[in-house]
């Protein structure tokens, strides 16, 4: 009470606690830490002293170092410099930090002669010098990682004999992405298409989907803005599958609204996320309950037919500032739902980030006609799920699964989706699970 709060010691035991608890909280084997950014930067100075206590906190034999830097290469004179690295290690030295392994990320396979000149000025045994050179996928690294010997090098030095991984799943998954013959085109439409990581989570769950099902994927990135009624067919007509990501704000909604349009007219499987959801929503009351104005108040708070609305939770507030509806919450399915065949469970929990739902009053007009909320949060009865009845695929989600998405354990979602663009490029017939 009443002591000057320091860098060192709270900030920075503060940063220790958040590990120890997390070890203790999983109780896990070994917990992975990453401090990134650069070594020297004023921000991530509380950070590197953090992790140098660690290992008087925990001794020696149980932290391990690994430092990731970067190898110029130069063209011109085919030679990859040392000297960002030798420096960068003497700064992490300089504070207290003597990395036990380097990761030299370069374009190229790095020799010998580098190898060992890198182990002589960084102090760091030949073997722990680790060349990292450009993928194709990023997914290739960790098996490149482990022909150079680096877990056994992590392993041992924490105190794990003779482990070795299973990489035999993962190393299949890595040949279909490269070898498979059969080609998807699957259709993006978004508002942020000219910056595609802005769907970074989007395009690597369809990686993981096409891994999973031996085909590779043509993402088409489609911007919102220039789809309309009349060029439709031009953009959607050859793509076996549309997915409509989240997004904010009323720029490029009409475009969404007739991507859906075309998917639910001509059976084309459609994947709505957060925003696609509402789309979905939307483009339904419009075109088959004849509620022409019918709309979200995120795009006009005028509408007579709000289909989606502010939660209510969050009307009247004047400060929005850190209110949306984030993290994750429990959904459960309807037991005869595509959800359910999806999912293959009655209850999920998945990751939210917004602010606006599907609004309750017109749930029954809507599952009246076609319409079906299949998800529904247990806890306060939002619909979390959406789909069209009679239709071979098309589903959305109030939630965010591009988030959950693993190669090796791909998202139930996206996995399905691919299935039934599999299917509408094969026979064009109805999806089934």
């Amino acid at each position: 009470l009443g002591g000057t709060i320091q860098t060192v010691p709270h900030v920075t035991d503060a940063i220790k606690s958040k590990i120890f608890d997390l070890a203790e909280s999983s109780e896990s084997d070994v917990i992975l830490v990453e401090v990134g950014g650069t070594i020297g930067d004023i921000e991530g100075q509380p950070f590197i002293e953090a992790i140098r206590q660690l290992r008087n906190d925990s001794s020696t034999k149980n932290v391990f170092y690994l430092h990731l830097t970067l190898l110029p290469y130069l063209s011109t004179s085919d030679e990859i410099k040392t000297k960002p690295t030798q420096h960068s290690v003497q700064a992490l030295r300089g504070m207290g930090i003597q990395p036990d392994s380097i990761i030299c990320r370069s374009e190229k396979d790095i020799e010998d002669s580098v190898r060992e000149k890198i182990s002589l000025y960084c102090d760091v045994q030949p073997d722990s010098v680790i060349s990292l050179r450009d993928f194709e996928s990023v997914y290739d690294i960790p098996i490149h990682l482990e022909k150079q010997g680096l877990g056994n090098i992590v392993t041992n030095k924490l105190g794990y004999k003779n482990l070795k991984p299973d990489l035999k799943n993962w190393k299949n998954l890595c040949a279909n992405i490269h070898q498979s013959s059969d080609v998807l085109e699957v259709g993006v439409v978004g508002k942020y298409v000219e910056l595609p990581d802005s769907y970074l989570s989007v395009n690597e769950a369809i990686k993981h989907a096409a891994a999973n099902n031996s085909t590779k994927i043509n993402v088409n990135w489609i911007d919102s803005d220039s789809l309309s009624e009349d060029n439709k067919n031009q953009y959607l007509d050859k793509m076996s599958g549309i997915i409509v990501p989240g997004g904010f704000g009323e720029r490029g909604i009409n475009g969404m609204l007739e991507a859906a349009k075309f998917c639910r007219e001509y059976d084309i499987p459609y994947l709505g996320l957060c925003l696609g959801m509402q789309i979905m929503v939307i483009e339904f009351a419009k075109n088959v309950l004849g509620l022409k104005d019918a709309n979200s108040t995120e795009f006009d708070l005028e509408t007579s037919n709000p289909v989606i609305d502010i939660i209510e939770s969050q009307k009247g507030l004047q400060e929005t500032g850190g209110t949306m509806r984030l993290g994750g919450y429990r959904c459960s399915l309807s037991p005869e739902s595509l959800a359910k065949k999806v999912y293959g469970k009655e209850e999920i929990v998945e990751r939210h980030r917004h602010r606006y739902e599907f609004n309750d009053y017109f749930k029954e007009t809507l599952n009246s006609n076609g319409f079906i909320t299949s998800g529904i949060c247990p806890d306060n009865n939002l619909v979390e799920i959406s789909e069209i009845k009679d239709h071979p695929y098309m589903i959305g989600s109030q939630f965010h699964p591009e988030f959950g998405s693993r190669l090796d354990k791909p998202h139930p979602l996206f996995d399905s989706f691919i299935k039934a663009c599999i299917n509408q490029k094969k026979i064009g017939a109805q999806f089934k699970l």
